[in-house]
């Protein structure tokens, strides 16, 4: 059994900024990683796919983005490069192809069970990230199996789906981007809406996230939300990055041809069910989009930003049929962008897991001690899942760690 002081699971940009902090701490450790540095980002994006964040925003801690785009937005793969510039960097001490498979207490440590060996440890961060694995509806095994289904991670390109027409499930970033994209190859697509957030790429003659960042969103704390449950689970604004900036939502895919129905609600065999809901969710979508605009416009009154009219609430969508023949409509394959959520088994520690199956954690810190958790939505902050925003969560984690670090010993956890 091997042993040291921290051990961080997960090399994505949460694991790395830890692992940074650590250092500059001074506290030993190693970062135990499934796949390679920044896995998720190499083998479970679309080819296309580009951060919703400009560049300006991609910084971790003791690294700024300082290349010649700003104000651009880098394609996936390239977040792959910057990773893995920046754990070179510092010499991250990482275990590639390395599965942890358990964890337990040990003492007043923590034993963990993982593919290349056995290790003990005083402290762990498990920052493995808010895109776990895709959360797809417990009725999707009912579908046909003449009908391909794939997951946001599975997706590639069109041309990796079969003929005929695809159904995209989810109304977020991903949902809306994926389905313009088909659109756009020339397949019939029909986009099944649930709860999402309407979102401008640019207001005021500034990029959103510009002014997001300005108003002081970026760090609201998680504790002053009014439902901090619901805020942790609010759908990613519906955004596209690229040049040049240009908006993504219903309106924009109806225009192309996507058919819009409400949110799915279940499947027997070639037989969907929808909610008859789409005006519902659709003005759902633009009351956080104006609570977001008035927060900005205190902000841009202020610097003397030009004036620009709200958007108006999206018109003429009509509940749809509550019931489609996914073979009769030509319906080739299904794409679940209803968003991922975490497989917590493998913590073998008592009353961690709420009844939903996750952490119980403030602030990434757990009712366990020595146990903390980085890279979750609204862990903190709001940033606090975003390549831009991991890094103060980190450093407060390392400080949790320290202290925690300065009161225990390996003889108590043996």
């Amino acid at each position: 059994m091997r042993s040291t002081d921290a051990i961080v699971i997960g090399a994505g940009q949460a694991g790395l900024a830890i692992s940074h902090e650590l250092t500059r701490f001074g506290i030993a450790h190693v970062v135990l990683e499934r796949g390679r540095i920044g896995e998720r980002w190499r083998s479970e994006r679309w080819d296309n796919l580009r951060l919703l964040t400009p560049n300006w925003m991609t910084r971790l801690p003791g690294k700024a983005y300082d290349g010649d785009d700003p104000d651009g937005f880098m394609p996936a793969r390239a977040v792959t490069d910057i990773l893995d510039g920046y754990a070179a960097g510092f010499a991250v001490p990482v275990e590639t192809d390395c599965t942890v498979r358990a964890l337990r207490p040990l003492g007043s440590g923590w034993m963990l069970e993982t593919s290349r060996g056995t290790w003990r440890t005083r402290v762990v961060v498990v920052a493995t990230g808010q895109c776990g694995m895709p959360s797809v509806p417990r009725f999707a095994p009912g579908v046909t199996p003449r009908v391909r289904q794939v997951t946001t991670s599975d997706y590639r390109n069109p041309a990796q789906l079969p003929a005929g027409g695809v159904l995209v499930v989810g109304a977020g970033a991903s949902a809306v981007q994926i389905a313009e994209e088909l659109a756009l190859a020339g397949r019939a697509v029909t986009l099944a809406a649930g709860r999402h957030t309407r979102a401008l790429r640019r207001y005021r003659g500034r990029d959103i996230w510009w002014w997001m960042d300005r108003a002081g969103m970026l760090e609201d704390a998680a504790e002053a939300q009014a439902d901090l449950a619901r805020a942790r689970t609010q759908p990613s604004p519906q955004l596209v990055g690229g040049t040049p900036a240009r908006d993504l939502d219903l309106g924009t895919l109806r225009a192309l041809g996507v058919r819009i129905l409400g949110r799915m609600r279940g499947a027997a065999g070639r037989l969907a069910q929808f909610a008859e809901d789409l005006p519902e969710q659709v003005a759902g979508a633009q009351k956080p989009l104006e609570s977001m605009l008035a927060r900005i416009d205190a902000v841009a009154d202020r610097v003397g930003a030009p004036r620009e009219a709200w958007p108006a609430l999206l018109q003429g969508f009509e509940p749809g049929p509550a019931r489609l023949d996914l073979v009769a409509e030509g319906i080739g394959s299904i794409v679940w962008a209803t968003g991922h959520c975490r497989d917590n088994t493998w913590l073998r520690v008592p009353g961690l897991l709420d009844a939903a199956g996750e952490i119980r954690h403030r602030g990434g810190v757990t009712p366990a001690p020595g146990l903390y958790v980085l890279g979750l939505r609204f862990l903190r902050r709001r940033s606090s899942s975003f390549i831009g925003g991991v890094g103060a969560d980190a450093t407060a984690i390392a400080f949790e760690a320290a202290g925690h670090l300065a009161q225990s010993t390996f003889r108590d956890a043996a």
